[in-house]
């Protein structure tokens, strides 16, 4: 059970540490030069607040450009574009930590935040305020994907003609579809860390998005029914990344899932067995067990997975992994949020819990290490263990043989909506595109699948792993504490014995 992925260890300190540099330049350009600010007020600023005692501190600048364009009814209504910068300023003491922002990069905001977050250490407080206007060491990072601003990597005629292009190949594709949306966005983000133990590091990070929306329509017994189909994909690099064969692809996913729906009967439920598609089902992957094994929960004890290193928490064949080094990945990262280089974390290795994910302060209580982890939606937020590319690796069997071992039961493609409760494990999620299946063969689609379960329980009730390990599009973003950052997901095709669905029928 192996899955072929880059191997970091392999490449020369030489192109590692160009790229180190090269990043680092264009943030000190960007973040710095402008503001009269340097590295070594920088650090004096970080030495301010090591007069009171803290266990940690950092500085983190900000700048994000972004621009976004929608199509509707055959044109394109909105399109925006902001810029966003500033500091965030933290400080941690055991496990109080102290925090201010600022989006007023300068010299006097910058001290402002350093001696609110001073005042907020000195008090014994934990809080987050907003406030008005060593030597350094670059911290290792990787080269994942090209330092590039991806606004620029087409103009604007060109992307209101390549949505134009979405809506005319939707329509084109089948009468039914009556109405098309499609949405198209870039960011460009570049990040400065400057930590209290000396180490920089910065990262410049293009994501860019194509989204596709298709409304269906037909008339059934006299009733007119409609049904949504959606499709898109992205990542970190260009726009021109989207070229006629992808935009073909995602039209057709969406219109294929839409007219789909358009035949799909009322789910039934009960508890039954449950076949998992590869690719984006992996979400139920990422919310049922993936957040029960972020370092904070397990360091608190709130987590079903806590205290269980080293025991079985899956069924054999199940290795789950958390991988922020794929490259172009939405979920990657050269440094995460705290300036440490992602990792490829095992976090379950054939069914026996193998680690946790932390970021620095979870690590330190814990006594283990950072393992590239510590995520923040932005310069006005602390950061917290959170995922990358979240998913599990596949086995020999062939997918096919997965879906027709089923004698009667649910194959689910495509999800919605999820929850999950990190304590109990407990999650619900809808599927957005199924099929009932009867002696391992395809009746016809359903809808209104809800599938609820457990999230250590269903691990162990795995039973069959396709050898169709498949990453999602592009399009994840997760959602913790009231902070938004992009991930990815993944799995082969999975048999589940025993879940409950709830259904319409």
């Amino acid at each position: 059970m192996t899955l072929n992925l880059p191997d970091f260890s392999a490449l020369s300190d030489r192109p590692r540490k160009r790229h180190t540099r090269e990043r680092l330049a264009l943030a000190e350009r960007l973040l710095l030069t402008p503001f009269d600010l340097t590295l070594p007020r920088l650090h004096k600023a970080l030495a301010a607040m090591h007069t009171h005692q803290v266990d940690d501190a950092d500085l983190y600048f900000q700048y994000t450009c972004s621009e976004g364009w929608s199509l509707e009814e055959g044109i394109v209504k909105t399109g925006s574009f902001s810029i966003d910068q500033g500091v965030g300023v933290r400080a941690v003491s055991g496990e109080k930590t102290a925090f201010a922002y600022s989006d007023d990069i300068s010299r006097e905001a910058l001290m402002d935040a350093v001696r609110n977050v001073r005042t907020i250490g000195a008090a014994g407080q934990q809080g987050r305020q907003r406030v008005g206007r060593a030597d350094t060491r670059k911290a290792r990072s990787r080269a994942l994907y090209a330092p590039l601003d991806p606004i620029g990597t087409l103009d604007s005629t060109s992307k209101v003609a390549l949505l134009e292009k979405v809506e005319k190949r939707a329509r084109a594709s089948d009468p039914r579809i009556r109405q098309v949306m499609a949405g198209l966005a870039a960011e460009n983000d570049v990040v400065l860390v400057v930590r209290l133990d000396g180490k920089v590091a910065a990262d410049v990070r293009p994501l860019v998005r194509l989204s596709v929306t298709v409304i269906a329509e037909q008339t059934q017994g006299g009733e007119v029914r409609r049904e949504v189909g959606s499709s898109g994909g992205g990542g970190r690099f260009g726009l021109d990344y989207f070229d006629d064969t992808l935009i073909q692809q995602y039209v057709d996913e969406a219109v294929q899932a839409a007219l789909t729906n358009l035949e799909a009967r009322p789910a039934p439920a009960g508890v039954m067995d449950v076949v998992l598609g590869s690719g984006w089902p992996g979400v139920l992957l990422h919310e049922a067990v993936g957040h029960g094994l972020e370092g904070d929960f397990n360091r608190k004890g709130s987590s079903a997975f806590s205290g269980r290193l080293g025991q079985r928490v899956a069924a054999k064949g199940v290795t789950v992994l958390d991988d922020g080094t794929l490259p172009d990945r939405r979920g990657s990262l050269n440094v995460d949020d705290e300036g440490h280089p992602t990792q490829r974390n095992v976090l379950i290795e054939d069914g026996i819990l193998r680690g946790y994910l932390q970021d620095r302060l979870n690590a330190r209580l814990t006594g283990t290490r950072s393992t590239g982890n510590g995520r923040r939606e932005s310069y006005a937020h602390t950061p917290m263990p959170r995922m990358t590319n979240t998913y599990m690796l596949g086995s020999s069997e062939d997918p096919q043989t997965v879906v027709s071992s089923l004698k009667k039961g649910l194959y689910a493609t495509n999800f919605g909506g999820g929850q999950v409760d990190i304590t109990s494990g407990k999650f619900v999620f809808s599927a957005s595109q199924a099929w009932w299946v009867e002696d391992g063969k395809l009746q016809y689609p359903v809808k209104g699948a809800t599938i609820i379960g457990n999230g250590p329980d269903a691990l162990t009730r795995v039973s069959m792993i396709g050898s169709d390990l498949q990453l999602d599009s592009g399009v994840g973003t997760c959602g913790k504490d009231g902070q938004s950052v992009p991930v990815g997901v993944g799995q082969p095709t999975m048999r589940i014995n025993g879940l409950t669905v709830g259904g319409t029928a």
